[in-house]
């Protein structure tokens, strides 16, 4: 029993990124159908499609990393004591830092964002 689903677990996560794909492609072609029935100029579809950039983007990952390091640090010291507190104080301590990581770094990228006065448009 356990072979046959070992053989099923590659081809079914093929077919589910092969189905992310497919689906992807499909709803950005509508969306570009949905612009032109619209009556969008070619100049007007090319700015709606222009990528913002988040010029803070590795500052903020580099954030939120740290953030789930002292968490996966503080869960495995909490839970040092015994084997059956190490189950509720690792996860809990991961997602809560982590959370809190996106928080600070939504807030910092913000903030550096008005500082040095980048459009978010």
């Amino acid at each position: 029993m356990e072979s046959i689903i070992a053989v099923f677990i590659p081809i079914i996560m093929i077919l589910i990124i092969g189905l992310g794909f497919v689906t992807f492609i499909y709803y950005r072609s509508r969306e570009r159908q949905m612009l032109i029935e619209k009556g969008l100029s070619a100049d007007e579809i090319k700015q709606f499609f222009e990528k913002k950039r988040d010029y803070f983007i590795l500052f903020k990952i580099g954030i939120i990393s740290i953030f789930f390091g002292i968490g996966l640090g503080l869960g495995m010291i909490l839970g040092a004591g015994s084997g059956g507190e190490r189950e509720i104080w690792m996860p809990s301590s991961i997602f809560i830092f982590t959370g809190l990581g996106f928080v600070v770094a939504n807030i910092l990228g913000n903030k550096m964002r008005k500082q040095y006065k980048i459009d978010e448009a």
